[in-house]
């Protein structure tokens, strides 16, 4: 168990490192596109242009890493509890949802069934 937590905890800071390097990659590439932009044609302003677009892709990215804002905290709570469910499965065990409840049909009377009963 602690095994796959320490992978899903990893593959999460990758993906924030990975956001990170993109955010800044965006800055500086925008900064020199706003520069190349007011030096060359300042009556146009282009570089929004590419930089809507690249921050639309930036913004996935965002959500791919950290998650939509003020959501994370119950989707986390849902993934941990079938993570768990997967694990107690896979290691031999049923789930709770599983598990039948006999103990009210062990309680009825048994019923003699005759043939004609049956058919």
């Amino acid at each position: 168990m602690k095994d796959h937590r320490f992978e899903e905890a990893r593959k999460r800071v990758t993906k924030k490192k990975k956001f990170y390097k993109h955010l800044g990659s965006f800055i500086i590439v925008n900064v020199f596109l706003f520069l190349l932009n007011i030096f060359t044609s300042p009556s146009h302003f282009w570089f929004i242009y590419p930089m809507l677009g690249w921050g639309m892709g930036l913004m996935g990215h965002y959500y791919e890493a950290f998650g939509f804002p003020g959501m994370r905290g119950e989707e986390a709570d849902w993934e941990q509890r079938e993570i768990e469910k997967e694990m107690h499965r896979l290691n031999g065990g049923d789930s709770e949802e599983d598990q039948l409840e006999l103990r009210e049909l062990e309680k009825r009377p048994q019923k003699k069934w005759r043939d004609e009963d049956l058919v």
